[in-house]
């Protein structure tokens, strides 16, 4: 079982509240999202692990049990090209959990009109895998947001 971390503060909203019809409809996995804070923060790592994706607007990284968790931070942020992101790690950097993995300003993604909404993914997962999803509740960077079993 892999207990799976907030990688930031705020609020936990479920997936359905996601406005991307691929996070809300988990097509790429279920989980929880995080709308945050709205202040400079750093993006933790949400499990022990291995990081086999990297960009500036999310990152996956993969654990000793073969579970992928992806983290994005916003959506529709790729459009913009890593601008107020700075990566603390590369790909293939082992981490663990709660190592600050990147820097940026939720409040910054939302004045250049994108949602800072961060969906936290168990990539692949089957239905029925995750347990003690958080939804509807303040977190704090670091707290348990759901168990995959």
């Amino acid at each position: 079982m892999t207990v799976v971390s907030s990688p930031l503060a705020g609020r936990a909203i479920g997936l359905s509240s996601v406005p991307d019809p691929v996070f809300s409809g988990a097509m790429v996995g279920p989980g929880t999202a995080i709308d945050p804070v709205r202040e400079p923060s750093e993006a933790l790592s949400p499990v022990d692990g291995v990081i086999v994706s990297m960009h500036p607007h999310a990152f996956v990284v993969l654990d000793g049990e073969g579970h992928g968790v992806l983290t994005h931070l916003g959506i529709d942020t790729v459009q913009l090209n890593g601008e107020g992101f700075e990566l603390l790690v590369s790909k293939g950097d082992t981490v663990t959990r709660g190592q600050p993995l990147v820097r940026w300003n939720p409040a910054d993604v939302e004045a250049a009109g994108k949602s800072p909404i961060c969906p936290v993914v168990a990539l692949e997962a089957s239905p029925g895998s995750l347990g003690q999803v958080a939804e509807d509740l303040e977190v704090k960077a670091g707290d348990q947001i759901f168990l995959w079993h």
